[in-house]
């Protein structure tokens, strides 16, 4: 029951922040149109039926019953009007800003949101290597403690934001099965697959002295392997552990494996720039380490080092605050870029049926920390959302603010607006472009929901 209550607390809670989002949104059109001294009709939160209205002035306030939008109607924006306060006779800066002013106000909400999450966090992360894991590829692969990686992937890095980004959007490759670095990567493999079989195993019950001595000597031995010269050497080194580790607990019934190469294998690779030494340079074909996701049974990457702490104070939260919302900025043009360029497809875009999965697996997984956790989980994908709005309705696309801003600057080139007949065409063909795109990834995503 309290768990039922916490899901449709989230919901509520993943609602309203959506709103908060087209409210912004919305509110960034009314409030410069006001100033502007721009006639609005009404100002409407949600679509849809009216739930209730009220009329203040000359404006009517309106709540609706879908919470999937909301407008901000103006006299003379979409028709032409005699009215001297109609948005089509206001000066042309005037209409520029009020068009604008939603996607500023939507980059405003990011960096509020953002601010909410990175203010509860104790410390921050660097992009400087601190410490690996035993059995760490990138390490294997000539990643050194002391590094600050500033490029992976051929993306810039600036905050820790950028490098999860980075390591995220890497594409699996077939590796030569024979490298030597591979060879070593399997090796270091088994030992802490033995060491997680011994330390779970509840036959063996296993003192702290003895689990100290068991890592320590995975470790070491892990480490030795990394920096071989030769297959020989690191399989040497790792029968070696084997016989340490028996020896520290007296059990023998468990045998050194063999190491069986393939002629490819499936591995996260890319380079890295970083700044060693205060030189900067570049690492070659770096492996990230690549796991077989059991529920997909498809390769996925995950970070095997640690970056040192940054402290929390006044000047790094504001600086990370503005830091990963300029990254989710970035991040959001990289993916644009990556559909126009095809590094992304159909099947990587998200509408309101994936954005509403995507926002229920991250409260689920949130959840199995704290309620707070999965608050904070939804608000940074609101984060996501509504930089991603603000940048998207300012593309130069019909229908769109961005190509609205496009008709009014060549109306400023030519000092002659554009014929309200024209104008509708174009935005009501990009419009209906719009839709059927919604349409088909709105397909995909029931289509995935569902196990296609």
């Amino acid at each position: 029951m309290e768990n039922v209550l916490s899901i449709a607390g989230l919901i509520i809670i993943g609602v309203l922040l959506f709103e908060l989002i087209i409210f912004f949104h919305e509110g960034g059109h009314f409030l410069t149109a006001k100033k502007s001294g721009i006639k609005v009709n009404e100002f409407a939160l949600g679509m849809g039926p009216k739930i209730f209205s009220f009329t203040k002035g000359e404006t009517t306030y309106s709540l609706r019953l879908l919470p999937i939008g909301g407008y901000c109607a103006m006299e003379g924006e979409d028709e032409d009007s005699d009215n001297p306060r109609a948005f089509n006779n206001a000066k042309i800066w005037k209409r520029m800003i009020v068009i604008i002013a939603g996607a500023v106000m939507n980059m405003i909400l990011g960096i509020i949101l953002m601010f909410s999450i990175v203010v509860q966090q104790p410390a921050y992360s660097s992009l400087t290597v601190d410490e690996f894991q035993v059995n760490s590829w990138s390490a294997n692969s000539g990643l050194q403690k002391g590094d600050k990686i500033v490029k992976l992937n051929n993306y810039d890095i600036w905050n820790s934001r950028d490098l999860s980004f980075a390591i995220g959007t890497m594409k699996v490759q077939e590796v030569d099965g024979h490298l030597l670095k591979i060879y070593k990567e399997d090796c270091t493999n088994e030992l802490t697959v033995l060491y997680q079989n011994l330390t779970n195993d509840e036959k063996i019950n296993l003192d702290e002295t003895q689990l100290e001595g068991l890592y320590n000597v995975i470790k070491d031995s892990c480490q030795k392997i990394n920096q071989a010269e030769t297959k020989e050497n690191a399989y040497k080194i790792m029968s070696d552990a084997y016989t340490q580790m028996n020896n520290q607990i007296g059990i023998s019934n468990f045998t050194l494996p063999e190491i069986k190469e393939k002629d490819t294998r499936q591995r996260y690779v890319t380079d890295i720039t970083v700044i060693r030494n205060t030189e900067q340079i570049v690492l070659k074909d770096v492996d990230f380490f690549t796991y077989l996701n059991p529920e997909k049974e498809t390769p996925s990457v995950a970070i095997d080092f640690y970056v040192e702490p940054i402290e929390k104070n006044f000047a790094s939260v504001i600086t990370e605050t503005f830091g990963q919302t300029v990254s989710v900025i970035r991040m959001t043009w990289a993916s644009l870029a990556g559909l126009v360029t095809g590094q992304f497809g159909i099947q990587d875009v998200s509408g309101p049926v994936g954005i509403t999965t995507a926002i229920s697996q991250v409260a689920s997984a949130g959840l199995e920390q704290s309620f707070l956790a999965a608050v904070n989980n939804i608000i940074l994908v609101m984060v996501i959302i509504t930089i991603n709005l603000g940048i998207v309705n300012m593309l130069p696309f019909p229908a769109l603010d961005g190509g609205r801003f496009v008709l009014l600057l060549i109306e400023g080139i030519f000092r002659k607006p554009i014929p309200r007949k024209v104008e509708s065409y174009i935005n009501t063909a990009g419009l209906v472009i719009l839709l059927l795109f919604m349409l088909l990834v709105s397909v995909k995503d029931i289509w995935q929901l569902f196990g296609g």
